[in-house]
């Protein structure tokens, strides 16, 4: 089975996967049940021409609004993480994490925003989209109604799908600064062994639960990678369209 198997294809439990797969990972499982989504995400033409250097200025602006607006809700659901996390170890790591979140990308924010012209007023408040409401719907569910299993099927695929896509382009040398530093922010050994440890942590959580829970985690992980194809969309839209939003998640 490999990354292009839409879900159609892939068997709907996590058991009937692993026959016959002596290196089966819960993960892979969910990721290949979430194409053809996944690929559509990794290779959207919003990073495509992010990478070339060839994207409007005015499609980032966009999508760096609605990036920053769920900002918010992306460390509140890392901190729920922290409190749920098995063990200090794994609440260390977490922690790191958020710390990078809240420093280096926040700077990033502030420097390009100033660079792209937009007024302070544009994203200490910013407008959200049906997009960002509905994965600003989905992290807290998740995170409120689940526990450490149901916040990582959020994030797992968040962070991922931005590993795949900027690893892919990490060689791209997009010309401005707050493109190139974008790929970099997610493009580098750092975040490459966060996700990697992320995974790690779904893959116990996920061999571990019982077939309902695993449905339900299934469930989150396609809905995030769904979403994240919309939130490219929503960039070249201004956010007209009109999300599914995040109730039929579960």
């Amino acid at each position: 089975m490999n990354d292009t198997d839409s879900a159609g294809e892939v068997p709907d439990t996590f058991e009937a996967y692993v026959a016959g797969r002596s290196d089966a990972r819960f993960t892979d499982w969910l990721r290949a049940r979430a194409q053809p989504d996944w690929s559509s995400a990794v290779e959207h033409r919003f990073v495509e021409e992010l990478a070339a250097g060839t994207l409007e200025d005015a499609i980032f602006r966009r999508y760096l609004l609605g990036d920053y607006a769920f900002l918010d809700s992306l460390t509140g659901a890392f901190g729920h993480a922290v409190g749920d996390a098995p063990d200090m170890a794994a609440r260390s790591r977490l922690v790191d994490f958020l710390a990078v979140l809240t420093d280096d990308e926040d700077d990033y924010f502030e420097r390009s925003f100033e660079a792209l012209d937009v007024p302070a007023s544009a994203y200490t408040d910013p407008e959200q989209t049906d997009t960002t409401r509905a994965f600003e719907d989905l992290l807290g569910r998740a995170a409120h109604e689940g526990s450490y299993a149901e916040t990582l099927a959020v994030l797992v695929p968040a962070e991922w799908i931005y590993l795949s896509w900027a690893d892919q382009h990490a060689d791209s040398e997009p010309g401005t600064f707050y493109l190139r530093e974008w790929i970099d922010l997610h493009a580098n050994d750092e975040f490459r062994s966060f996700v990697g440890w992320l995974r790690e942590e779904l893959d116990r959580e996920g061999a571990a639960a019982s077939p309902q829970r695993r449905e339900r985690l299934d469930e989150l992980f396609r809905r995030t990678v769904e979403l994240e194809v919309e939130f490219f969309e929503t960039a070249y839209t201004d956010g007209s369209e009109q999300s599914s939003g995040g109730e039929d998640a579960w």
